[in-house]
């Protein structure tokens, strides 16, 4: 309950912060709502569920984002990959635990409730198909629902995709869609 709370508390923060900028009218809001329900081709059933938010700053040349979860086990890595809703597409940002391309947190961590990363992104972090393109082509697909967000996870052992904490493909995952001025 007290985690759930902590979660609650944290997503409040990032509005009340995105409120100030709502008032100023400087950037835009995206929200990513993550569930088993939303990964593709498969969708899992799990208990599993966060919440990513993003943030594009004034002039353009940055993203700040959020990422937290909850009822999750094993998390080893979650990032931003291009597609539309129901297919899988390749990897464009890392977010979790760094936004370094190929950075991946030990398999079989155990339970992870709450904020799991949060930062800046900028054109540099880009790899894929955007890496060497400039913001702005991440900011067209957060406009057009072009890219989603994923969570990861895997228990360590051989055996792939026992259950929950053990998609090694994607646990949950979410659109990710503009909320407007923000």
């Amino acid at each position: 309950m007290r985690k759930a709370r902590l979660l609650v508390a944290a997503v409040l923060a990032l509005l009340v912060t995105a409120g100030i900028a709502v008032a100023a009218g400087d950037s835009f809001n995206f929200n990513s709502p993550l569930s088993g329900a939303e990964e593709a081709p498969i969708p899992r059933d799990t208990n599993a569920r966060g919440n990513a938010v993003y943030m594009l700053n004034r002039d353009g040349t940055a993203i700040e984002y959020m990422l937290m979860v909850a009822n999750i086990e094993n998390v080893f890595m979650a990032h931003i990959h291009r597609g539309p809703a129901g297919t899988a597409g390749p990897i464009v940002v890392w977010l979790y635990p760094s936004t370094a391309p190929g950075v991946q947190a030990p398999k079989g961590g155990g339970r992870i409730n709450g904020v799991i990363a949060q930062g800046t992104i900028t054109a540099a972090d880009f790899t894929g198909p955007l890496a060497g393109q400039p913001l702005s082509a991440l900011v067209d697909l957060l406009r057009n629902g072009g890219v989603y967000t994923n969570v990861h996870t895997d228990d360590g052992d051989l055996v792939l995709n026992e259950g929950p904490g053990d998609f090694p493909a994607g646990e949950i995952r979410g659109q990710i869609k503009e909320n407007g001025p923000g």
